[in-house]
């Protein structure tokens, strides 16, 4: 079982190797069938394709985890990006993954962006130098995901905080 602590140290080491451009060395965290779930591969290799080719487009790009919430073998992670221009009053651009370990390394991971610029995100850019499996709406690019309903106020439970429900999915953003 992978601890709070590795789970963190280790995405923190992940993002610092992208940041860096140390690409090479971040597939020694990856496990030898480490799955990609949003580029749908097997392999960190799709993974380091995909990180040089956003890094070309945008050379500025950086990611730093603004939250790591470890429960077992996985982790959710929630990033900023900096580094891309967006127009005045967009939001910027951000990253949610879900990490899987094993044996201390990645083994699976699940991801979706949002506030990237057109044809932008991670998996687009990927999209457009080699062909791959389809995405889903569940793992695919921020343009796949569909926003949560809003809740009328009228249904929600003032108890709750404005959360409906169990685990309040129908929360208002």
């Amino acid at each position: 079982m992978t601890t709070r602590e590795d789970a963190a140290d280790l995405i923190r080491r992940m993002q610092e190797c992208f940041n860096s451009r140390r690409f090479d060395q971040a597939a020694d965290l990856h496990t030898p069938g480490f799955f990609s779930h949003p580029l749908g591969v097997a392999g960190f290799e799709a993974g380091r394709e995909a990180w040089r080719a956003v890094t070309t487009r945008f050379p500025g790009m950086r990611v730093v985890a603004e939250d790591i919430l470890v429960d077992g073998d996985r982790a959710a992670v929630r990033s900023v990006v900096e580094g891309i221009a967006v127009p005045d009053g967009d939001a910027r651009p951000a990253l949610f993954e879900i990490f899987r370990f094993e044996d201390g390394r990645f083994a699976e991971m699940w991801g979706a962006g949002t506030g990237f610029p057109a044809s932008a995100g991670p998996e687009d850019l990927v999209g457009q130098t080699r062909e791959r499996a389809p995405l889903t709406a569940e793992c695919g690019p921020a343009s796949a995901v569909v926003p949560a309903t809003p809740v009328p106020s009228s249904s929600r439970d003032p108890r709750s905080g404005g959360r409906s429900g169990p685990g309040g999915a129908g929360q208002q953003q």
